[in-house]
């Protein structure tokens, strides 16, 4: 029997929250996912103030209560005084995945020169991948496009359920000794 993912989509920005603007990170987020994913999966979706100690609570619960497999944040990467995502991310994990900010910034660098000022982190908690992306829609695309292809053996490999990707959208890849057999 195969597990549904669970995605937690999490909007992190002050104007947003308050109505200032309508947010479209989870709307982009939502979207990429609805076209990219071939197996079940439901989102978990919270908009919340960049506020450091909330955003922990967020993460927290989305992890430990709700059983989310990935969470993505969207927002407050960046150098910002305001822009506390990733200490916050940082702060309620286990382990750090260091390849996964190196990738998502390369990403951003082939279209912008100031993604050098991201501070995006990839990190663990528990059995649950979390990622902290870009906040424009298009950055989001770009970017999940550039490092989906080791988010399913990521989940594999720290306990969370086996998933396929559309392989028009993104070409998952994992070792052959990790593939189901079709």
């Amino acid at each position: 029997m195969s597990q549904d993912l669970i995605v937690g989509l999490v909007s992190v920005s002050d104007r947003a929250s308050h109505g200032i603007y309508e947010d479209k990170g989870i709307p982009a987020l939502t979207d990429w996912f609805n076209t990219a994913m071939r197996s079940a999966w439901r989102a978990e979706t919270r908009l919340i103030p960049d506020e450091q100690a909330l955003i922990e609570q967020t993460l927290i619960n989305l992890v430990d209560t709700v059983g989310c497999h990935l969470i993505l944040t969207t927002g407050g990467t960046g150098p910002a005084p305001r822009d506390v995502t990733p200490d916050a991310t940082l702060a309620i994990a286990d382990r750090v995945l260091d390849g996964f900010g190196e990738q998502m910034r390369a990403v951003s660098l082939k279209y912008v020169p100031t993604a050098i000022l991201s501070r995006q982190v990839g990190v663990t908690r528990g059995s649950c991948l979390i990622l902290n992306l870009p906040g424009q829609p298009k950055a989001i695309k770009e970017t999940l496009d550039g490092v989906f292809a080791a988010i399913p053996y990521c989940l594999d490999l720290i306990g969370g359920p086996y998933i396929e990707a559309n392989p028009e959208v993104v070409q998952v890849f994992r070792p052959k000794s990790a593939k189901k057999p079709a």
